[in-house]
């Protein structure tokens, strides 16, 4: 699994830049708030490597906040990597934590690729989730509780169960978040 990469970009375009690292050179897929935000010569990139039956594809984030929003959406069913990497060109992961906080359809629906259905589908797969917030402290703490609940979700619990359960947790880190909702989802 690639989770980085490091070079001298080769070409860069809007929605992908091609990196020479160390001779080999990658095609990588960006938003274009972090092509934007590239201006020099040499860049160093968060990946996300997805391997798919027809194509083996880098997406590359700046900001790690921006790479984890990327990671949460996709999960959800109906957005693949377009659709998560149009979200991330169209919200900063702050602004896109603020309508996923209001519920706000219309904003949502401004993405490309994503109707009132999906809209909806996705504000309701992400409710009660904060992917970024004001203060480190709350970013990592709303990132714990994301992980968590991604953790007991593998392990068979639904959604809103879980999401209920981890409102009512104070534990922080991620481990004693999962240890703790486990207990009370057991009895």
């Amino acid at each position: 699994m690639i989770v980085g990469i490091e070079g001298k970009i080769e070409k860069k375009e809007p929605t992908f830049l091609h990196i020479n690292a160390n001779g080999l050179i990658y095609e990588v897929f960006v938003s274009i708030n972090c092509s934007s935000k590239i201006t020099k010569n040499e860049v160093k990139l968060y990946t996300t490597h997805i391997i798919r039956e027809d194509a083996q594809n880098l997406y590359g984030f700046l900001d790690l906040n921006e790479k984890k929003l990327f990671d949460t959406v996709i999960k959800i069913n109906g957005v693949g990597p377009k659709v998560a990497l149009a979200i991330c060109s169209t919200f900063t992961p702050s602004s896109f934590s603020q309508i996923v906080s209001s519920n706000d359809i219309s904003m949502l629906k401004r993405v490309p690729g994503i109707g009132p259905k999906g809209a909806s589908r996705i504000l309701v797969e992400l409710s009660g989730f904060v992917i970024d917030g004001e203060s480190d402290d709350e970013s990592s703490n709303a990132t714990n509780a994301l992980e968590a609940a991604l953790a007991l979700e593998s392990l068979g619990f639904k959604k809103d169960v879980v999401s209920k359960v981890l409102k009512t947790c104070v534990s922080t880190n991620t481990g004693e978040l999962v240890k703790e909702a486990l207990k009370k989802l057991q009895k």
